[in-house]
C-alpha cells in the first residue's frame, strides 16, 4: 500500500510586486492534521510534487487556537483560519490562497493595514490618558455586557472583509469588523463619550452607506459575531445622530 499523502495547490508570490503562481505539494498524512501542520511539513522539507527543491512557503501564525487571527487564508475557496481547517474535512487537492482583499507581502502573508487603519479611523478604543487614579469607572449593565462581550471576540482576522463583496480595491468601505467595533465602544459607559465622533465618521465616505447587506460577513466570521445586527443597530444610531445634527443638541 502506498503511503497516504495530502495534496495541496498553493498560490504563491515571491514579493509584493511579482505575479502569483501555483505550486503543488504532497506531504505525508497524519491523523488530526490541519493546514498549518501541512505548511510546517513543507517548511521542513521544501520539495514540490514534481520532486523539485523550492523555497519554503511563507505564512503567518501565532496562537494556533483561533484566537490571534493571524493565519487567515482562503482554503478551497473559503476565507477562514488555517489552524482550525482540518485536513480530514477538506476535499483534495486542497487549494490554499492568500486573501485577495489585502495586499500580498509574500506567498500567504498579507498586509492587513487597511483594517487597522479603519479601526484607527473610527477610534476603536477608549481614550483615557494619564496614569493617575481616576477611581472606579461606571458599571455596564449585565444584559448589555453579555452582547457586548460577543462583539469583543473580534480577533481582527480580516475574514469578514475578505467575504464582503463591497470591500475591494475600488471601494473605501471600512468593512464589517470596524463597524462592529463602533457599536462595541459606543455601548461602553466610558467609550460613549466619543459616540458622536464615531458615528460622524461612519456616516461619511467608506462608512455604513457602502454596506450592501450581502450578509456574507456574519456567515463567514470564525467567532460567530453578530456583525449584521451591529450594522442594523448602527443604522438606527446614525439616523438619530442625523436628527441631532439637523435640529441641534437636546
Amino acid at each position: 500500500m502506498s503511503e497516504k499523502v495530502v495534496r495541496l495547490i498553493i498560490t504563491r508570490q515571491d514579493d509584493a510586486n511579482s505575479s502569483p503562481y501555483q505550486e503543488e505539494f504532497s506531504v505525508p498524512y497524519r491523523e488530526n492534521m490541519n493546514i498549518i501542520s501541512a505548511l510546517m511539513e513543507i517548511r521542513r522539507n521544501p520539495v514540490n510534487a514534481k520532486g523539485e527543491k523550492t523555497t519554503a512557503v511563507a505564512w503567518e501564525m501565532n496562537c494556533l487556537e483561533e484566537v490571534c487571527g493571524a493565519c487567515s487564508m482562503v482554503i478551497n475557496g473559503k476565507p477562514r483560519q488555517s489552524c482550525t481547517a482540518l485536513i480530514d474535512q477538506l476535499e483534495q487537492p486542497i487549494r490554499v490562497e492568500p486573501m485577495k482583499t489585502f495586499p500580498v507581502v509574500r506567498d500567504l502573508m498579507i498586509d492587513r493595514s487597511r483594517m487597522f487603519d479603519s479601526l484607527k479611523k473610527v477610534k476603536a478604543w477608549i481614550p483615557i490618558d494619564g496614569t493617575y487614579d481616576l477611581g472606579p469607572g461606571p458599571r455596564m449593565a449585565e444584559t448589555k455586557r453579555q452582547w457586548a462581550y460577543e462583539l469583543s471576540k473580534c480577533m481582527t482576522c480580516g475574514v469578514c472583509l475578505e467575504a464582503c463583496p463591497n470591500v475591494n480595491s475600488k471601494s473605501e468601505f471600512i468593512g464589517p469588523a470596524p463597524l462592529s467595533q463602533v457599536r462595541l465602544f459606543n455601548a461602553h459607559p466610558t467609550g460613549e463619550m466619543n459616540k458622536a465622533e464615531r458615528l460622524e465618521t461612519i456616516m461619511g465616505d467608506g462608512g455604513l452607506a457602502n454596506c450592501g447587506n450581502s450578509q456574507n460577513c456574519v456567515q463567514s466570521c470564525p467567532k460567530g459575531i453578530p456583525l449584521t445586527t451591529s450594522i442594523a443597530d448602527l443604522n438606527r444610531q446614525t439616523s438619530l445622530q442625523s436628527f441631532k445634527n439637523f435640529f441641534g443638541s437636546y
